[in-house]
């Protein structure tokens, strides 16, 4: 006997506000609910796909999702957990993020024929009196004022804010209503940070139909090992768009997951089931230096993401780069990933290597390159180099390339002409 999806949502991580007063009312009768995405950039983040992950598990339980993508508050931007006023983007620059975000709902979701709808559209035909008497008539002021970010700009030390950023939550509360009418939704998904702007939605709905509404809300995934909210990293957030975040840098982000959190996200960004995960907690207890909780949720996740293909090709490189994996198993769309990840240089095969490491800057000088090779320091394809060796020769390259590395970890990819 599976585990309920209240049980599941539970054990994974996904229980935070919820309006139901027993949880276990997600067990019974499928839900419509809604998702939104703005289209504040052109790709979702590693926070966005906590709640897409926690989708998966409504739809496989009966739940029926609408995803919703916000051409209307996009053009706006919302304020809550912002300081200061956001720079509106362009009809353009929204237009393309919204395909992009789209594209992005139908490959997470591939399989799944899930409707896709734009705020947009029910917006760009309403005028400034509709507005105000069919949705702002409805809303009590001490509601929007009493929101802790409201409070926050409108404090002393608060930037201020607009009246255009201040009406954002009207604007997807009526997308809750317009949603409730038209397509039987009867419950908003999100993350906790949003709790107040779904309200506003669920407000809407008891006002004007006089039915009930829901709000189920995922917890704000945090790194324990560094404190720190999940998704930020040194180099800024983690992209579901490889234009943005490569699928190696998203494989090796998972990757360097610390113990104390790999767990935890196992369950959260895998749809591995409960079995599987402890017998990984089974073998880091014997096995933890080869980390083999970290390697399947980075394969996981990267497969979920990018599709089994990429994810078995970063593996690989993965494998041969840091682990004892054989640089000969790497294809040559193996080595053109690659490229995006190393500095790379071309060469002839008569190259010296004295010269090419002083290019590459594996050395700061000739005469320190000739010493690493004299030391024995330098590797191609992870094979130490004869003493004798000066120049590159043909079994130095594997399909027109060759890894270069000094010491432990200083690389850089030699290309042939």
């Amino acid at each position: 006997m599976g585990m309920t999806l209240s049980e599941e949502l539970q054990w994974r991580g996904f229980v935070n506000q919820s309006t139901f007063e027993d949880i276990k009312a997600i067990d019974g009768d499928p839900i419509t609910f809604y998702w939104g995405v703005d289209p504040s950039a052109d790709s979702m983040q590693v926070g966005n796909f906590v709640i897409a992950m926690m989708i998966k598990h409504f739809i496989n339980h009966g739940h029926k999702p609408v995803l919703l993508v916000g051409g209307a508050t996009g053009l706006i931007g919302d304020p809550d957990g912002k300081s200061d006023e956001r720079e509106l983007k362009s009809v353009e620059q929204v237009e393309h993020n919204k395909k992009a975000i789209s594209a992005q709902y139908r490959r997470v979701f591939e399989g799944a024929d899930l409707p896709i709808v734009d705020n947009y559209d029910w917006f760009k035909g309403m005028n400034y009196m509709s507005f105000l008497r069919d949705v702002g008539k409805h809303v009590p002021m001490s509601q929007m004022l009493g929101r802790e970010f409201v409070q926050a700009r409108l404090g002393a030390d608060g930037s201020g804010i607009s009246y255009a950023e201040f009406s954002y939550s009207l604007i997807q509360g009526y997308d809750f209503l317009h949603l409730f009418r038209e397509m039987g939704v009867t419950m908003q998904v999100a993350g906790s940070d949003q709790w107040g702007n779904c309200v506003a939605g669920v407000e809407l709905i008891r006002r004007i139909e006089g039915a009930e509404a829901h709000i189920w809300t995922a917890p704000l995934v945090m790194n324990k090992t560094t404190g720190k909210k999940f998704g930020k990293t040194e180099d800024g957030a983690v992209w579901l768009d490889e234009k943005k975040t490569s699928v190696f840098k998203f494989y090796q982000f998972w990757l360097n997951s610390g113990d104390d959190d790999v767990f935890d996200y196992l369950k959260i960004f895998t749809l591995l089931d409960k079995e599987t995960i402890e017998s990984l907690a089974e073998e880091m207890k014997t096995n933890a230096a080869s980390r083999p909780a970290q390697k399947a949720l980075a394969f996981e996740v990267t497969k979920l993401v990018h599709g089994v293909e990429r994810a078995e090709s970063v593996r690989k490189i993965s494998e041969v780069l840091f682990g004892s994996g054989d640089y000969n198993e790497l294809s040559k769309s193996d080595f053109e990933m690659l490229e995006g990840e190393l500095p790379v240089f071309v060469v002839d095969k008569d190259k010296g290597l004295a010269d090419f490491m002083v290019e590459a800057e594996l050395a700061s000088s000739k005469s320190e390159a000739r010493r690493f090779l004299t030391d024995a320091a330098v590797y191609i394809n992870g094979s130490q180099l004869p003493l004798d060796q000066t120049q590159f020769i043909d079994e130095d390259f594997i399909s027109g390339y060759a890894v270069v590395r000094r010491g432990k970890n200083t690389t850089a990819l030699a290309k042939l002409v």
